[in-house]
């Protein structure tokens, strides 16, 4: 089972479950039923975009500096400097 197929099984089972809490299948207090189940869609949203700007600012956090990189990317941009100078094209 790839990847996809396993996050489209889950997503579906939990909509799924989310449905028959929300159609009363399941039966629950009047108060759960009428205060909490029709807020859980809006509370996962806020969880996982919390969750992604969390991993977001970890992944800046912990980014690498790549001195080698920075040094191939300069000599890149200066021979791209030069190609467009050779065709007329002024950058800078």
């Amino acid at each position: 089972m790839t990847r996809a197929q396993q996050t489209i099984s889950i997503g579906l089972l939990v909509s799924s479950l989310y449905l028959a809490c929300f159609l009363q299948l399941i039966p629950f207090n009047a108060k759960v039923q009428e205060e909490l189940i029709p807020v859980i869609p809006f509370w996962a949203l806020v969880s996982f975009g919390s969750y992604l700007l969390f991993k977001l600012g970890l992944g800046i956090f912990t980014f690498n500096d790549v001195p080698e990189a920075y040094k191939s990317l300069m000599d890149e941009i200066e021979v791209a400097k030069k190609d467009l100078k050779s065709k007329g094209i002024s950058v800078d």
